[in-house]
């Protein structure tokens, strides 16, 4: 691929050198030197490849010796001719210089040697410039890097505080529905058994009437409390959180999380995958060389899903306790639960959603 860098500067050395050439010698014959000092420059800039650009100085320093009007484009030819991989190639430079030496005038050759100079600063402005854009573009590039990796530590963190947050809102909820069932609904349990006892030993009709109603009113608020409590928990129960602890906790090998439910399943389902999942991880722990887990939680138009699958070398450890409860439990949701042992293990878990509305 042609380089088009400094081709300003190699069109103000070649001019420069035709100009001399022309004044020096006959047109005629330095049109020869021109067109050939032309095509070797054009073939230095083009190709890249270092052994060609090694060949391509032999051949001029070579045709210097039979064209001595050659060597006033010196100037223009050691622009590309410049070795830093193999600088005792430049070598080859002196061969031209010593030849125009020869049979030249004193006032050009001492014309080429300051043009040469003046080429060999140029080029030195060139390579520092496509240094520091090197440079640039490096810093750039690292620049792009760290902002996408800030940006990404940003949302981890923001998802981080996120979950501390629903974990704290959570815990919290738990607490007050604790407090209420243990305080308040132990008062009305005494209130509900002492108006029970009044009407009991009331022979006042009309009292009893008021005794009875009161006790009907402790009852439905008791009831009330009950279910708004069994609400607040059911609720604080996060599918999503548990199973993070869980993968947090498991330490054995690698594991690979998704999760994809938008809804909030129903309580007794979410007790069902938490202990399915836990119990796959204790197996994996006990009878496997997995190096990765993947657990994923997946929610679709009529059904839940749940697939646990490892890598490891499957060993032959029956249908124990563990797997037969798995299978319990999914059947009580009139779901499949299907085992493969192709591959690693993997067990499959489908949940239909109409069986735990």
């Amino acid at each position: 691929m042609f380089n088009y860098t400094g081709l300003p500067e190699k069109t103000v050395l070649l001019v420069s050198c035709m100009i001399i050439c022309f004044n020096w010698r006959d047109p005629s014959v330095s049109i020869h030197a021109v067109l050939i000092s032309v095509t070797l420059s054009g073939l230095l800039s083009y190709f890249e490849d270092d052994r060609i650009k090694i060949i391509l100085t032999v051949a001029f320093s070579v045709l210097c010796c039979f064209v001595p009007e050659l060597s006033v484009f010196f100037p223009l030819m050691v622009y590309d001719m410049v070795y830093v991989k193999y600088s005792c190639l430049n070598l080859f430079g002196i061969v031209p210089i010593i030849l125009f030496y020869g049979y030249s005038p004193d006032w050009l050759f001492l014309t080429v040697i300051i043009m040469t100079l003046l080429s060999l600063l140029l080029r030195y402005r060139i390579n520092m410039q496509e240094k520091l854009r090197k440079k640039l573009n490096e810093v750039s590039d690292e620049a792009r890097m760290m902002t996408v990796k800030l940006k990404k530590q940003n949302a981890d963190l923001i998802e981080k505080q996120d979950n501390e947050l629903r974990m704290a809102m959570l815990n919290e909820r738990n607490r007050i529905a604790r407090d209420i069932h243990d305080n308040v609904g132990h008062l009305l349990s005494s209130a509900i058994l002492q108006s029970g006892a009044l009407i009991t030993v009331t022979r006042d009709e009309k009292t009893r009437r008021n005794l009875e109603e009161l006790n009907e009113t402790l009852k439905q608020a008791m009831n009330s409390i009950r279910a708004s409590i069994h609400g607040v928990y059911e609720e604080s129960i996060d599918l999503d959180m548990q199973v993070r602890e869980l993968v947090k906790k498991f330490t054995f090998c690698e594991v690979h999380y998704d999760y994809n439910i938008s809804t909030n399943p129903d309580n007794k389902l979410k007790y069902t995958f938490i202990s399915i999942i836990k119990e796959a991880l204790s197996n994996v722990m006990k009878h496997s060389n997995a190096t990765k887990v993947t657990i994923a939680l997946n929610e679709h138009p009529a059904l839940y899903q749940l697939i646990i699958k490892d890598n490891g070398k499957v060993r032959d450890i029956g249908r124990g306790l563990g797997l037969e409860n798995m299978t319990d439990r999914v059947n009580l949701f009139n779901g499949y639960i299907n085992i493969n042992t192709e591959n690693g293990f993997e067990i499959f878990i489908t949940v239909p959603k109409k069986s735990v509305s």
